[in-house]
């Protein structure tokens, strides 16, 4: 079952795979900035969910320590109230002393085996979830990486093109300007000619 944030990752790739190519380039595209931003948002408002999630699951490590110390205290309960009653009968006092002590120590290495064992897998929920959160980090990471670089590419282009186009009219300008002064040198000549 994949997260919400891969799910906003997912989207966000598509997204940038179904933008339309920027005219005469390969590697660049046009993005919606709008979408691109609601994608954006939602990603950063879903990560600490995430986080959150992960973090209940890494206390949960603490109540699975809790119930194994619970279970080996109640195993040893039952061992020493066994002993006990193993004591209080006269006839077979010292067999019920080895016996009970036999099923303290039994009890005590099955407590502590439920211990240890919930130790060891709640440090390996703790490691797989703080993974998981690495990783997810650093593919969001790489995808702003590539959104940014895409977008600083596009706009660079398009700042230059702009920047060509502009330099283009004022050329264009130039040329009409000094066409229209040769006409009107033209004009004003034939003008003082004809009073003559």
């Amino acid at each position: 079952m994949s997260s919400r944030i891969e799910q906003l990752i997912d989207e966000i790739e598509e997204y940038i795979d179904s933008c339309k190519r920027s005219p005469l380039s390969n590697n660049k595209i046009i993005v919606n900035k709008e979408e691109i931003d609601e994608l954006l948002r939602e990603l950063r408002l879903k990560t600490p969910e995430e986080i959150k999630r992960y973090q209940k699951l890494i206390s949960n490590r603490e109540a699975i320590l809790n119930e194994a110390r619970e279970k080996a205290q109640s195993l040893i309960d039952e061992a020493t109230e066994h002993t006990t009653e193993l004591i209080n009968e006269h006839e077979i006092m010292q067999q019920a002393y080895a016996q009970a002590n036999e099923v303290v120590q039994l009890a005590t290495r099955q407590a502590q085996d439920i211990v240890d064992n919930a130790a060891i897998e709640a440090n390996a929920i703790r490691d797989s979830m703080l993974q998981y959160a690495d990783d997810m980090m650093a593919n969001i990471e790489s995808i702003l990486a590539h959104g940014i670089e895409v977008a600083n590419a596009h706009y660079g282009a398009l700042i230059t093109d702009l920047s060509n186009l502009n330099e283009v009219v004022a050329a264009n300008r130039a040329e009409l300007t000094a066409q229209n002064e040769a006409a009107q040198e033209t004009d004003e000549s034939s003008g003082s000619k004809q009073g003559e």
